[in-house]
């Protein structure tokens, strides 16, 4: 039986979270219901920030609640602060997904605190996770964490001291993002490497990347060898960072889904019916450039799923 990588669409989420054209909620839900019927369970449907900030997240209640009532599918949602944390888990949202930077500058720029006062929200939202009925999962999403476009060189030290604090913290999942696609195959080996032997133990670790740069997959790539299983990707590359101008955003689904079954772990995504959903995408962002080699080239002959 082959081994088995989980692939987490953020499409709804980081994919949409810098588009001005409002995505309809009724499209977001198709979206959402045609990559579960591909086979992806896991997706972040939404962000619970302030709908002022983000105007896409005006429908983050509608979409979370219908995504809750998904057989099969497992929701996530982002929150940056209690609050938001707060209204997800009135939907009955079952993970949550708390972002802090490692970069001081960074996330003063994104969240408005500093570090250390988010350490304390994410302890906040611990608290009330572990307060609820039914079970919450809460993920610590470290930001910036290969690379800041504001404070430039990142020290892969305070990366592994403050995942210490949020796992000792309660993080249910530790997940560690190049945020702004500045990562390099070597350098992504190394930290997660040490992240895996760390915490690996303790935790699942995720990894988020870019390909702002054109590294994402070879990260990819780099990660998988350092024993990393679950990464976060978005259908037709959607996305980037507020402080990335020009950012072709994240890593591509439709390109993961064949690298990981190219190399034997087995996804349980089928890939024709993935890229297939990209017309959703299309149809209702006609101006967005789409992103993706699989998409164009389809999969060489001879190609078969892992499992």
């Amino acid at each position: 039986m082959a081994e088995t990588a989980t692939v987490r669409e953020v499409g709804l989420r980081d994919g949409l979270q810098m588009i001005a054209t409002f995505f309809p909620t009724a499209a977001k839900l198709a979206w959402i219901r045609a990559e579960l019927d591909a086979g992806v369970k896991d997706i972040e449907v939404c962000s619970f920030v302030p709908p002022k900030n983000i105007p896409q997240f005006a429908d983050a209640v509608e979409v979370a609640e219908a995504s809750v009532a998904m057989p099969g599918l497992r929701p996530s949602a982002l929150v940056p602060n209690l609050k938001g944390a707060q209204r997800a888990v009135a939907t009955g949202m079952p993970e949550l997904h708390f972002v802090l930077s490692v970069s001081e500058a960074h996330n003063l720029r994104n969240v408005q605190r500093t570090v250390q006062q988010s350490v304390d929200e994410f302890r906040a939202v611990v608290a009330l996770a572990r307060a609820q009925p039914r079970p919450v999962r809460v993920s610590a999403a470290l930001a910036t964490a290969l690379g800041c476009t504001i404070a430039g060189p990142v020290d892969p030290g305070r990366v592994i001291e403050l995942a210490h604090v949020v796992v000792e913290a309660g993080a249910d999942e530790l997940s560690i993002a190049d945020t702004v696609g500045y990562a390099n195959p070597a350098q992504t080996r190394r930290l997660f490497e040490e992240a895996c032997r760390t915490f690996g133990h303790r935790l699942p670790i995720a990894a988020h990347f870019h390909d702002t740069r054109g590294l994402g997959l070879a990260n990819v790539y780099a990660a998988v060898e350092a024993g990393v299983r679950l990464f976060d990707a978005s259908l037709a590359g959607l996305g980037g960072c507020p402080y990335a101008p020009g950012a072709s955003g994240n890593i591509v689904t439709e390109d993961l889904v064949f690298l990981l079954e190219s190399m034997g772990l087995s996804t349980g995504i089928d890939l024709g019916r993935l890229v297939e959903v990209r017309r959703i995408v299309a149809q209702h962002l006609p101006d967005e450039t789409l992103y993706g080699q699989i998409a164009k080239a389809g999969p060489p002959k001879g190609f078969a799923r892992a499992a």
